[in-house]
């Protein structure tokens, strides 16, 4: 990524706020509805779901055309979502609602890394970043993308006067 697009970067960060995950979602129950399912019951498995994919946790909603959920020690490992677009919403801890859309989200609980590539759109009150990859970190709120040879764009709003 070029100097100015990651100082660039950077900036539209720490306009947009923190992490767009809500810390307590992660704690909350995940409920699953889809057209058809593919799952093993044991810890070690991987669950499909496949048609109309609508996941809820917390304030999560995702909405995709296919989930492969691994599970490993009966946790979830990683969440992989497809769609035309797959598309994820959240409130963060602050109240800022953020939207996400792309192709394909990888979501790697052990590494809190989530992967967005395929016409990734994500927004938020204060701004928004596009581009075909996008890797976030959840733990540190940071987003990286470019250096695919398509570029990032990004529209930062300015900050709202105070009322009088």
């Amino acid at each position: 990524m070029r100097p100015a697009a990651t100082s660039l970067l950077i900036l539209c960060l720490a306009a947009t706020g923190p992490a767009f995950a809500r810390s307590t979602d992660r704690s909350q129950p995940m409920d699953i509805d889809a057209d058809s399912t593919d799952a093993l019951l044991g810890d070690d498995a991987v669950t499909t779901m496949n048609g109309n994919v609508r996941i809820r946790q917390g304030t999560l909603e995702v909405d995709a055309d296919r989930a492969e959920i691994h599970r490993a020690g009966g946790d979830i490992s990683q969440i992989v979502l497809t769609g035309a677009p797959a598309r994820l919403r959240q409130v963060s801890d602050t109240g800022e609602p953020m939207d996400a859309r792309a192709q394909r989200v990888v979501y790697d609980r052990t590494s809190e890394i989530m992967v967005l590539t395929g016409a990734v759109l994500i927004e938020q009150p204060r701004g928004s970043v596009r581009g075909e990859t996008l890797k976030y970190n959840l733990d540190t709120g940071r987003i990286e993308g470019g250096g695919d040879g398509q570029g990032i764009s990004m529209r930062i709003l300015p900050k709202t006067a105070p009322a009088n």
